[in-house]
């Protein structure tokens, strides 16, 4: 068959929960175009019930990835980079359609999206000694305080950074332990929803990583008022739905990180590894190794 007859085969955008690739349990899709109007695909449009599946995966798949040691961890995150290297012409083709990118700027933005996984998998293992440590206490006792992952953590990606931002808000949440339902950019979703296929093949746990489309505030409202979600970030978040969001939040004690003003394509620093941590301390007693009053 001559290529001139051949039909093509369009790819059917699905969601990212579990592991595994739903359609929305409504059965609703909407349309996703670039950035002159042209049709793209239909991606899912996600449904409370959607969010609420999301929320049981993440929080089922808690308990093992924040047991992993943090080297295991770091060693996965790098293979996310690995996988999506091997796929980089089919990210940098959806960027550049999702953003309105020349084909050379959209490949700039796919490679700093690679660098900044393996940045945040070198970060892993070395977090705790940046934020934990020893404490000076007076008495004869060891006080230590050490960092841990905050748990479940709901992530407003950036609404125009469809790639770049979403590797930058998402990588730092799984780095530190804590799991993460993605509420993909709106306007560009196609993006994120193939970064669920790179992840399904790159050794993370299924429910590590949970990506939803569709309306953000949608999606979003049920999640900032979920009694099993610890923490959200509202980066993809406009001012009044940040507002609406952070009020829901506050019934049972989320953590929030507040969108502000981010350049992604600058160091990232370490900020965003420490927004989704909580301090632990212990006290131990030293005990006295004689008379002399001397202790360990």
């Amino acid at each position: 068959m001559s290529e001139a007859t051949r039909l093509g085969v369009f790819k059917t955008y699905k969601l990212y929960v579990g592991g595994k690739f739903p359609r929305s349990e409504s059965g609703r899709v909407y349309e996703v175009t670039d950035s002159k109007g042209k049709w793209l695909a239909n991606a899912p449009l996600s449904s409370r019930k959607d969010a609420r599946d999301a929320v049981v995966a993440a929080r089922k798949a808690f308990g093992s990835w924040s047991g992993a040691t943090a080297y295991n961890r770091g060693q996965i995150l790098y293979r996310i980079a690995e996988m999506l290297e091997g796929r980089r012409d089919q990210f940098v083709r959806e960027v550049a359609d999702a953003e309105g990118l020349s084909k050379s700027k959209a490949a700039a933005v796919v490679d700093a999206a690679i660098d900044r996984w393996v940045w945040y998998a070198g970060w892993t293992d070395k977090i705790g000694q940046i934020v934990g440590g020893a404490n000076p206490v007076a008495g004869p006792y060891f006080n230590l305080s050490t960092p841990e992952p905050t748990g479940v953590v709901t992530i407003l990606a950036p609404q125009e950074s469809s790639f770049l931002g979403l590797v930058s808000v998402l990588a730092p949440v799984i780095a530190t332990g804590n799991t993460a339902i993605v509420i993909a950019s709106e306007k560009s979703p196609l993006p994120a929803l193939s970064l669920g296929e790179v992840l399904a093949t790159s050794d993370l746990p299924g429910g590590v990583v949970n990506v939803l489309s569709g309306r953000t505030a949608e999606i979003a409202t049920p999640l900032a008022s979920h009694q099993d979600v610890n923490a959200i970030d509202l980066t993809g978040a406009d001012d009044v739905l940040a507002k609406e969001l952070e009020i829901a939040a506050a019934d049972n004690l989320k953590r929030v990180l507040r969108p502000q003003p981010v350049d992604f394509s600058a160091d990232p620093g370490t900020h965003r590894l420490t927004a989704f941590l909580e301090t632990k301390t212990v006290w131990h007693p030293t005990g006295s190794l004689g008379a002399s009053g001397s202790a360990y």
